[in-house]
């Protein structure tokens, strides 16, 4: 098996099955590194003839996943747009991969269950800077901070992540500043605005995978 998206890759990290990684994948995972999400080695992925590439929608290019196809490998692609639809969508391809359900996922179903109760706040979210662009509509990382009783200000923009100006934006309480995929910190950022500035892990807020487990309580802490 191949995995082109990193928490896909920790998610069936345990099982003995993975050939393949992306450069991006955790260090500590033993396969061979086959290139970026955006721009793998296809005819390294051929030549390592996998069962199975794990993919994304949004990760990876269709070009590239087409053309793995067109070379007669099964590619499963998974697009969760919210939290419910990531613990589904990560049960159904471990099952397809053979694999139980593991107990990060029920842990991680657990720990998602109960709603957000208290007070919520409006939050910019960006994601990267020069340009800056923003999460907008139709967001896995949007519905995460919902859960969490952050609401996302553009969350009704058409684009999924525009590029922003920062003198013409509605009215935030927080700014949400993930690592990844560009490294805000508490240096690099929070300088910018005027509202509060929380720096957050990415791979928290915008991995489906085992992170899911603590993302919550991890999170919860950041933005306090």
């Amino acid at each position: 098996m191949v995995s082109l998206v990193p928490s896909l890759s920790e998610s069936v990290a345990d099982s003995g099955l993975l050939v393949g990684v992306t450069d991006w994948c955790p260090p500590s995972i033993d396969a061979a590194r086959v290139g970026g999400t955006k721009n793998p080695a296809v005819a390294r992925v051929i030549d390592l003839a996998p069962d199975l590439v794990l993919a994304n929608a949004e990760e990876n290019r269709a070009d590239d996943l087409e053309a793995l196809r067109a070379a007669g490998l099964a590619v499963w692609v998974t697009y969760p747009r919210t939290v419910p639809e990531a613990l589904v969508s990560l049960e159904r391809m471990l099952a397809a991969c053979g694999l139980g359900k593991p107990l990060w996922l029920e842990a991680a179903s657990r720990a998602w269950a109960a709603p957000f109760e208290g007070v919520r706040r409006g939050a910019l979210i960006p994601i990267w800077r020069r340009p800056w662009m923003a999460v907008g509509s139709g967001t896995f990382t949007g519905d995460v901070l919902a859960r969490l009783g952050i609401d996302n200000v553009l969350a009704d923009h058409p684009e999924r992540y525009p590029k922003v100006d920062l003198a013409a934006l509605p009215p935030y309480d927080l700014v949400v500043l993930p690592d990844e995929p560009y490294a805000f910190s508490p240096t690099d950022g929070p300088e910018c605005f005027e509202a509060p500035a929380r720096c957050v892990s990415g791979r928290h807020l915008t991995w489906y995978g085992p992170s899911l487990a603590e993302a919550r309580s991890v999170l919860t802490a950041q933005l306090q």
